[in-house]
């Protein structure tokens, strides 16, 4: 089963107080998309990396800089087994953003929910498999596309993949004054 859920969500990152604490890069009240999958055990890890492929997907088409990186244990959270973090390059603050990350959670949610299927008509029941991922952070793809495409006259040459949501238009350019 695959679902897809709009959520708006409430975070409040760990950071001293300054500057890096607030605006776009750190919201703290976002909204996002998060793709939801529950899949037999057997077929996890390649769900795991299909959920990673389609962020990666939208950033290759983007053409936005970026690296995948598969998070150490001791950066897990409680529930997941593996993890990968999306993260794009952002030019002007210097810095990778992450913009997804995409878990498995392995048989640790079904167990706590009791969800099972048989694989075969008569089979023991087993639990499934649940994993999730965000797509892409909006605001923090944003920061990326205008810092990697603004060129030294204050356009932003919009992306190519982007041009038919725009109605045609391939530059922004600063409002006159």
């Amino acid at each position: 089963l695959h679902y897809v859920a709009y959520t708006p969500c409430f975070r409040r990152e760990k950071m001293a107080a300054g500057r890096d604490t607030r605006g776009i890069k750190r919201g703290h009240q976002f909204d996002k998309v998060e793709l939801v999958k529950i899949v037999a055990p057997e077929t996890s890890d390649e769900e795991l990396g299909r959920l990673v492929g389609a962020a990666e997907e939208a950033l290759r088409r983007l053409e936005l800089p970026y690296r995948v990186v598969q998070l150490c244990a001791g950066d897990l959270g409680f529930a997941a087994t593996k993890s990968f973090d999306l993260e794009v390059w952002a030019p002007g603050c210097r810095e990778w953003l992450e913009v997804s990350s995409c878990s498995t959670y392995a048989d640790f949610q079904a167990r706590r929910m009791d969800i099972r299927f048989r694989p075969a008509r008569g089979a023991k029941p087993e639990f499934v498999h649940t994993l999730n991922g965000s797509a892409l952070g909006l605001a923090r793809t944003l920061i990326a596309v205008l810092e990697t495409y603004q060129r030294a006259d204050g356009t932003v040459e919009v992306p190519a993949v982007l041009v038919p949501y725009m109605g045609g238009v391939s530059t922004l350019a600063p409002a006159a004054r």
